[in-house]
């Protein structure tokens, strides 16, 4: 990926003076930049202009002419699309400037109002994420919140150094900023616990906290760039630049952030490594924006220029296939086994794109391609509703796209198949990792309560089941759900705050699901795309769950279906891109990719499993004559009750005890009983003993509950149905004896009077 600059030919912000010898022309740096849509800008500079830019047509425009004694410092648009109203662009501006004030300014150049905020300059101004509040920040040192109006609501804090740089929290309740070489974030309810640190070992410059990654990145004149975590944790720190760091910026889905210095622009990943680096004769940028959708961004540059660069050479990878973005508007498909070239051009510029389960998903500005991998001559083309789309998902029969207005799901013929909705939908921050797609069930983790996922029935797009959301005990970082398999069994793989992971069941029919633990310390997650294989990478091991469905057959099982490797060659906070067929693709912290192969049986004892061939299955084991993939063989066969291939894959490792439990099983005269048995088998205690009710079995019922020591439950059960009272006394008296003790339970002491055993 790389940044292609522009520089208009001649600066614009420029004043000429008529002296007595001739002319001069002296150049003004220009201090603020703002995209009102994707195709204008607006800019002001120290010649107290506010041209308006048109980076396609090249036009300029002058907008107003501030006073002389007026310096603008910072400039930020009003949110668009706040609610329902979703207006196309952005209508008003906030402008900071030296004198003290800020002015709130329309965007026919109309001044709607000019405010004293600050003894000194306003160094800078946001508007919160919904617009009802705007915070300003002066050499003061005062940070200071105002109604969308202009009216002073309250002073947040006051301190002895000027700050140079204000940002607010995602939600829009804390507001971070600077304090000399000290990173703050203070709450706005009173009384709340404020975050400090030390961020770097000058002043620090500029701040952005991106909404959707819930990152801070920081820029000081120490040289160096840092990215943070929400509590102030170090994720990356860089090298030391030649010059101070001026500006720097995230792109608004949370994916790029830039960052500029004197003639320097760099583009940099989300966890910091550095994309491109461009050396443009600007001066020192001041500050950065990028439009709307992500595709190019603009620097307010010192020589009185304003810079324009597009994000271009994007890749994207699957199987044999490697698609870049060469110009804005035309992609590359390059096929590595035969070397064929293919160029698509689209209308308009292209903003988000996926490649995956053979189909290629292209949004531009207007419109949707969807390609098809066997043929790249005949795309399918639908117009998009918004526009901006943030977030494309892929399944194997559909696609979901994500933008400003809601969650759509489209086939890959393009027809809408469900647009789901879900109470304080806010689409603008969802990500890959917290939404995710399978061919029947949609899967999204709220912003507004971290704890809870809202699962969709893909086709209808209504909730799953009873229509609950699915709740953990802690908030819920990352979410991915399992491709292949029936809709019945469907799986969600999640990761919490304390990087714990934990898998649950898509579906729940009244009853309470268990939320079962399957790894600690896990950095990334994946499902392969072709069988319910998960992958993840847990504290410094590379880890392989073959058949994480283990976890509701067998538990003590599940160490023995697992695949470890040490991770330490991929350095620190490694992410895993994909994994497709046997090939794991995982991202370095430097930004390399590197390669990773994992055997390739597991998956074809899946593919004979799901069609049910147990026969090849055992082959392939016998074949393979390794443990992790007996175990995998042991607990497909219990979930699919098959006992006979249980009985001996268990042989295979080991586990003599449960190959009696499973002879024993397959003993018992009718049906129920062994389906009630193997699901004790699992541990179902509960199911096992529904199911031998619903048959009549009164007495097994019983037995089962006497054999796990449930008294209490074995003896509700006799008095309920009237029969065997004295049998479950008498075991009970027994194992009492067997013990030395005295009964003390009151209802057995009330029936052992009424009946003599």
């Amino acid at each position: 990926m790389r940044l292609k600059t522009s520089l208009l030919k001649e600066p614009k912000h420029i004043l000429c003076h008529r002296k007595n010898h001739g002319t001069s022309t002296h150049k003004d740096l220009v201090s603020c930049v703002g995209w009102t849509t994707a195709d204008e800008l607006f800019s002001c500079s120290d010649d107290h202009q506010i041209m308006r830019w048109n980076p396609v047509t090249s036009e300029t425009a002058r907008v107003l002419k501030l006073p002389d004694d007026v310096y603008p410092l910072d400039l930020h648009w009003f949110p668009r699309g706040i609610g329902g109203k979703k207006q196309s662009q952005a209508e008003s501006f906030v402008l900071t400037s030296s004198d003290g004030k800020f002015h709130l300014i329309s965007k026919l150049g109309r001044v709607e109002k000019s405010v004293e905020a600050h003894y000194g300059a306003v160094l800078a101004g946001r508007w919160n994420y919904e617009g009802t509040a705007l915070v300003t920040v002066g050499e003061d040192g005062q940070v200071k919140i105002w109604s969308k109006s202009g009216m002073l609501r309250s002073t947040l804090a006051q301190q002895g150094t000027p700050v140079y740089s204000v940002s607010w929290a995602p939600d829009s309740d804390k507001v971070l900023y600077t304090s000399g070489q000290q990173l703050i974030i203070k709450p706005l309810q009173p009384n709340a616990k404020v975050l400090q640190w030390k961020a770097h070992d000058g002043l620090i410059l500029k701040t952005d906290w991106n909404s959707v990654n819930d990152l801070i990145l920081s820029a000081g004149e120490d040289c160096r760039y840092k990215v943070w975590d929400s509590f102030g944790r170090v994720l990356y720190n860089s090298q030391p630049h030649e010059y101070p760091i001026t500006a720097i910026a995230w792109a608004l889905d949370g994916e790029l952030f830039a960052v500029g210095s004197f003639n320097t622009l760099r583009l940099c990943d989300k966890t910091g490594w550095s994309y491109a680096l461009e050396k443009p004769n600007t001066g020192s940028i001041f500050a950065i924006s990028w439009s709307i959708d992500g595709t190019q961004l603009a620097g307010a540059c010192g020589n009185g220029q304003v810079i324009f660069a597009h994000v271009v050479e994007q890749h994207w990878e699957w199987q044999n296939f490697q698609i870049t973005l060469i110009k804005r508007r035309t992609m590359k498909v390059h096929n590595v086994i035969n070397d064929a070239v293919d160029l698509l051009e689209f209308r308009d510029r292209v903003i988000k794109a996926s490649l995956n389960y053979g189909y290629l998903v292209v949004s531009t500005s207007l419109q949707c391609y969807v390609f098809s991998t066997r043929n790249w001559n005949t795309p399918l083309i639908f117009d998009l509703k918004e526009g901006t789309v943030s977030l494309i998902l892929q399944a194997e029969r559909h696609f979901l796209l994500v933008d400003g207005g809601g969650l759509y799901l489209y086939s890959y013929e393009g027809r809408l198949i469900s647009s789901p909705k879900y109470p304080g939908m806010r689409t603008d921050i969802l990500n890959a990792l917290t939404v995710s797609l399978s061919n029947d069930t949609l899967a999204v983790k709220d912003r507004a309560d971290e704890k809870v996922i809202y699962i969709f029935e893909a086709l209808s797009g209504k909730p799953l089941g009873d229509g609950k959301p699915l709740t953990h005990k802690t908030e819920i970082v990352e979410i991915a759900l399992d491709q292949k398999g029936l809709t019945s069994e469907r799986k969600i793989a999640f990761i919490d705050k304390n990087r714990d992971l934990f898998i649950t069941s898509v579906k729940r029919f009244g009853k309470e699901q268990k939320i079962v633990k399957i790894g600690t310390m896990v950095q990334s997650l994946a499902w392969n795309d072709s069988c319910n294989i998960l992958c993840g990478i847990q504290d410094s091991r590379f880890t392989v769950w073959y058949y994480p469905n283990t976890v509701y057959v067998d538990k003590d099982l599940l160490p023995k279906t697992l695949y470890e490797k040490d991770a330490s060659e991929f350095s620190k906070s490694p992410q895993i891109v994909s994994f497709v067929g046997n090939q794991v693709t995982i991202r370095r912290a430097d930004g390399s990719l590197v390669h990773l192969h994992i055997s390739p049986y597991p998956a074809i004892l899946h593919g004979h499993v799901s069609s049910s061939r147990w026969q090849d299955g055992l082959r392939l084991c016998r074949f393979v004559k390794d443990q992790t993939l007996w175990a995998c063989l042991a607990a497909m066969a219990v979930a699919n009750k098959d006992m006979s291939t249980a009985e001996i894959a268990y042989a295979a490792i080991g586990e003599i005890e449960k190959v009696q439990y499973i002879n024993s099983i397959k003993e018992l005269p009718s049906k129920e009983s062994r389906l009630a048995h193997m699901l004790l088998f699992s541990g179902n205690c509960q199911e096992a003993e529904t199911l031998l009710l619903q048959a009549g079995l009164v007495y097994q019922a019983i037995q089962i509950n006497i054999n796990l020591y449930n008294w209490e439950r074995a003896l509700e059960l006799a008095v309920k149905h009237r029969t065997h009272v004295d049998t479950v006394l008498a075991y009970r008296q027994k194992f009492l004896e067997d013990f030395g003790k005295k009964e003390t339970n009151q209802r057995f002491l009330q029936y052992a009077e009424g009946v003599s055993v």
